[in-house]
């Protein structure tokens, strides 16, 4: 039986790379730099030049496709999953590690049908790493297999996760709690690449054996969902539920195990939701 969505994850690839070109060429010019919703909410031109490219490039061959876009969504189009065939992008997931040339700079993007994963897509693109994966068929890292660590001693584990300024003080206080309960379990260390899709595709990759985070967005995820999914690694939501992803949440990890003692240690503050205006 032929894969219907294969010819898309092709042109989806070929697209990419194009606008990871875009990304390393624009790494060599000044940086024009505005802000979105607060100081530390970055964007650039170049993530809103890099979204019109994916998006006219597919849009082209698949007209009858729905998207939803980070800087589209800012600009005030609707972040509603349907069952229609639907592209979510992140132009550039790493936009503040892009500004400063910090080396984990990603293009994201995941394709849904029925509101599932069917593939993602992470390019890693100053690392030239372009993470794939499709469901049922395993990941790979430029072509070749990948699989996490397999690690299901928590206190054995590097886990990855993101600090960030937060306006709330009790979500800012619960935040640098939640690391400290982690480091206290004890864990080998825990690390804060910058890029949510780029922490995903490391835990697939097995460099390391767990990620969570609170407050990002469908379009950081559903690239890396499919990549991590796909590399044997456990995916769920961070009160240990199933993975949701429009909830702005997610524990990945090497196995069950340690998926579940994450789940267990950290506290939770709410977020609100990518598909309603509580955001």
């Amino acid at each position: 039986m032929s894969d219907p969505w294969q010819e898309c994850m092709d042109h989806c690839v070929e697209v990419t790379k194009k606008a990871g070109k875009v990304i390393c060429e624009a790494l060599q010019k000044d940086i024009a730099v505005m802000q979105k919703s607060s100081p530390v909410d970055l964007v650039t031109e170049t993530d809103q030049k890099v979204e019109q490219l994916i998006i006219s490039s597919i849009k082209e061959k698949y007209p009858t496709h729905s998207f939803i876009g980070e800087e589209s969504v800012a600009a005030g189009a609707p972040s509603v999953l349907t069952d229609n065939p639907t592209w979510i992008i992140d132009p550039i997931d790493g936009t503040t590690n892009f500004v400063h040339r910090f080396p984990f700079v990603s293009i994201s993007i995941g394709f849904t049908v029925k509101k599932e994963i069917e593939f993602g897509i992470v390019y890693s693109c100053i690392e030239d790493k372009m993470y794939t994966a499709r469901k049922g068929k395993g990941a790979f890292c430029n072509g070749v297999p990948i699989k996490v660590s397999g690690q299901e001693d928590v206190s054995q584990s590097l886990v990855l996760t993101e600090m960030g300024f937060k306006k709330d003080p009790e979500q800012f206080k619960t935040m640098l709690a939640n690391i400290k309960t982690i480091l206290t379990i004890p864990v080998h260390g825990v690390r804060s690449p910058g890029s949510a899709a780029v922490n995903m595709c490391l835990v697939a990759c097995g460099s390391a054996d767990a990620y969570y985070h609170m407050g990002i967005h469908c379009w950081d995820m559903a690239g890396g969902a499919a990549v991590v999914t796909e590399a044997g690694g456990v995916i769920m939501d961070i009160s240990g539920g199933p993975f949701d992803l429009m909830s702005r949440r997610l524990i990945v990890a090497s196995s069950r195990a340690i998926a579940e003692r994450i789940a267990k240690e950290i506290t939770e503050y709410h977020v609100g939701r990518d598909d309603t205006d509580d955001q």
